[in-house]
């Protein structure tokens, strides 16, 4: 085990700088405020389509604070969160209809076909080795009932290229360069100090996630670009505090969301599979 690897039950879980990003508490806000939202939302979205009736048990795999094990428990579902940071955990464990505990997306503690939804929208980012995310994925396909759902996120390669030209830290000369590896290779690789933009992480092609898949013995039979163009827009935060406006952007979104052209200009990717 490297250095700087955190552990569970002895077993490595989480690089140290992606626990020290986490451990700042800012993903749980991030998607209930501004901009956010129309992540979490258009997530929704997605799912209560793909997911099947309530009360389906859902394994909820790096579900962070429970920011969708929230609503789903609302919306009826057995909600079992795994995640590797302890406050996430610490966090999910308040909410109502959630259980919660500490885990490894690549060694999930739960038996064979015992759950109807896996759900993986945070892991596979964070395993920048292709045979991780594939552990990882092989895992839900362990765990996962016949006839059941996995439905994983992924960051698209030029996620940070189009975020920030739009914020104009693409313009920064000191930030310029990670931005532009990323889009290189894929890999987001943080650096000392502020002027790092985001932790640890992988970005994929969207045509490469399928492929992941199917070496875990998932079968994808959909692709749903999260955010479209509508994350890139300036005014965007002030169009979803009004409900006949937010209506009208989710409503564009979904006309857009499965077009093959159109998949890697979102900033997040949600691809849908069975067992295979």
């Amino acid at each position: 085990m490297d250095a700087d690897e955190t552990t569970v039950a002895g077993s490595p879980v989480l690089a140290e700088e992606i626990a020290e990003y986490y451990g700042r508490d800012g993903e749980d806000g991030r998607l209930r405020s501004g901009a956010g939202r129309l992540e979490l939302w258009r997530t929704q979205d997605v799912l209560r389509r793909l997911l099947p009736p309530a009360p389906a048990r859902v394994l909820d795999v790096g579900g962070g604070s429970g920011v969708h094990a929230q609503w789903l428990a609302a919306d009826g579902y057995a909600v079992d969160l795994v995640d590797p940071v302890p406050l996430h955990v610490e966090r999910a464990a308040r909410l109502p209809g959630v259980t919660a505990r500490l885990g490894d997306a690549r060694a999930l503690d739960a038996p064979d076909t015992s759950v109807d939804v896996v759900m993986l929208l945070g892991p596979l980012y964070h395993l920048p080795e292709r045979e991780d995310r594939i552990r990882a994925l092989a895992e839900a396909h362990r765990v996962l009932r016949p006839g059941g759902l996995v439905v994983a996120a992924t960051i698209n390669r030029y996620a940070g290229v189009h975020d920030n030209l739009a914020t104009g830290l693409y313009f920064d000369p000191d930030r310029r360069p990670q931005i532009d590896d990323s889009a290189r290779d894929g890999r987001m690789r943080p650096v000392a100090g502020a002027k790092s933009l985001f932790t640890t992480a992988y970005f994929h092609e969207p045509a490469d996630v399928p492929a992941e898949f199917a070496a875990a013995g998932l079968t994808a039979h959909g692709q749903y670009g999260v955010e479209g163009a509508a994350w890139l827009m300036g005014d965007i935060s002030g169009r979803l505090d009004d409900p006949g406006d937010r209506e009208l952007v989710l409503r564009a979104l979904r006309r857009t969301e499965c077009v093959p052209s159109l998949l890697g200009v979102s900033g997040h990717l949600l691809t849908a599979a069975g067992k295979g």
